[in-house]
């Protein structure tokens, strides 16, 4: 039992899970500290409000859409700067990638006639001719 606890550990996948959420902790107080520290000043400096004192009384009830307004405000400046900081920056690397890389070719030049076939043709649809399995730029 201990032998199988110990393979089921060290598989990649729960090692690469651990690890995951270890870093998305850490990056989620760079964010965190992002928001708070610079996003959010800025904002009151534009606004010059602090929604925390908004709050309607009903019934001896008190309804603190204030809190709900300063949680709604942190959650779109969370979204903008990962987007800003995170995903667009990811998008452009990849695009960069992508064009680095040319695409595998899916067509070939039969070796008789010079039409173009699909690669895995065996056989020419236009003259018939068998084509060897080697590529023909």
């Amino acid at each position: 039992m201990l032998r199988e606890f110990r393979d089921f550990i060290l598989r990649g996948n729960v090692v690469d899970l651990a690890v995951g959420i270890v870093i998305g902790a850490a990056f989620t107080a760079i964010v965190n500290s992002l928001v708070a520290d610079l996003l959010t000043p800025l904002v009151g400096i534009l606004f010059s409000a602090d929604f925390a004192s908004l709050a309607v009384t009903v019934n001896d009830s008190t309804i603190t859409y204030g809190n709900f307004l300063n949680a709604l405000i942190s959650f779109l400046l969370v979204g903008a700067a990962l987007f800003t900081f995170v995903v667009k920056p990811m998008n452009l690397f990849e695009r960069r990638r992508q064009a680095a890389e040319p695409d595998a070719p899916t067509t070939k030049t039969c070796t008789e006639c010079a039409s173009e076939i699909p690669i895995a043709a065996r056989r020419c649809p236009m003259c018939t001719q068998r084509q060897s399995t080697t590529l023909t730029p």
